[in-house]
């Protein structure tokens, strides 16, 4: 029997790699894999159209649709991106902003404010900082050129936000550097940052907040999943225990590629280092899969999508990703 032909979009991971060259096979599946490395423009296209199998997906959006009933995925507890926030939050050096606590009433922009990055912006500056963001007038715009963030589907929130659209001719590190906005969040960094003096992170030495963070919370923020098409995956539901092994056994070799200490894969000088320390922190698997190993981070950003009020019920995780691991 021919394996069943799937197509996949994701970003260009070391952790995917092994699916895309072959040297990882999903049993029963010939897995095409397409590189897409802008996050929106995958995203716009899968929902725009019935163009990829499975992909790589905004958990936010996910969780959004399913709290609805309305998203034609199911989700493999697989996450292809997770970074922590505190390196992108930067501010304009004359907006007097010398603590999170001064963010309350500013205008901040944002790419999108129901972005995955965004929510763990806010959901820390919360918990951590106490910060009341019902003041705050989010701006939505591109990061580096005029106009908007791809094209996202709307939804309305469950409370008052203030939110603008960027209509200017400029972008949102543009406002920053002039000083028309007084801060930025979000998945990308001001373009000009590190050439304007005007711009400057609010967390300088963010490699020891986010550390901290880890360890006094236990949350590795996640910011994308894999989603599989529903009417695929109710058709052929073998595929989800047969790719998420998959992904396993990938990570896996992308993992031990990473550690071999004979001589870098990378061009990072200190890499063996970094790999030292990252073991200390976070043991063998800094990237862990499956709903059990990640519930902690899960309810934390359904929680802050609550408080964000991007969800009026946070969504039942059986319906949001397929049983693959025992939870």
């Amino acid at each position: 029997m021919a394996d069943l032909k799937l197509q996949f979009a994701c970003g260009s991971y070391d952790r995917i790699e092994p699916l895309r060259d072959g040297t990882v096979r999903a049993d029963g599946i010939h897995l095409d894999v397409v590189t897409i490395d802008d996050p929106r423009e995958l995203f716009d296209r899968l929902m725009a159209r019935d163009e990829f199998d499975l992909a790589e997906m905004s958990s936010a959006e996910h969780f959004a649709m399913t709290s609805r009933d309305e998203s034609p995925f199911i989700a493999l507890p697989v996450f292809t991106s997770r970074c922590y926030r505190h390196s992108f939050m930067c501010v304009n050096a004359k907006a007097g902003i010398k603590t999170p606590k001064d963010l309350e009433g500013r205008r901040i922009g944002v790419p999108l404010y129901s972005m995955s990055a965004a929510i763990w912006c806010r959901g820390l500056l919360r918990d951590d900082y106490g910060l009341d963001l019902s003041s705050v007038t989010w701006v939505e715009g591109s990061m580096d050129h005029p106009g908007s963030h791809g094209a996202p589907k709307e939804h309305t929130l469950t409370k008052p936000t203030r939110i603008e659209t960027n209509l200017s001719d400029r972008s949102l590190s543009e406002l920053l550097a002039s000083g028309e906005i007084d801060a930025t969040i979000g998945a990308l960094m001001p373009t000009n940052f590190g050439v304007d003096k005007n711009i400057l992170r609010l967390f300088p030495d963010f490699r020891t907040f986010e550390r901290d963070y880890y360890i006094r919370t236990g949350v590795h923020p996640i910011m994308h999943l894999v989603v599989i098409r529903k009417k695929i995956y109710e058709r052929e539901p073998w595929i989800a225990r047969s790719l998420f092994d998959a992904f396993g056994r990938a990570k896996r070799k992308a993992l031990d590629r990473m550690f071999y200490t004979g001589a870098p894969k990378t061009m990072l000088p200190f890499l063996h280092a970094e790999v030292e320390e990252t073991r200390a922190i976070f043991g063998d698997d800094p990237w862990p899969d499956g709903v059990a190993a990640n519930r902690k981070t899960l309810d934390c950003a359904v929680r802050y999508m609550l408080e964000d009020g991007l969800i009026e019920t946070a969504p039942d995780l059986a319906k949001v990703f397929a049983e693959v691991d025992r939870q």
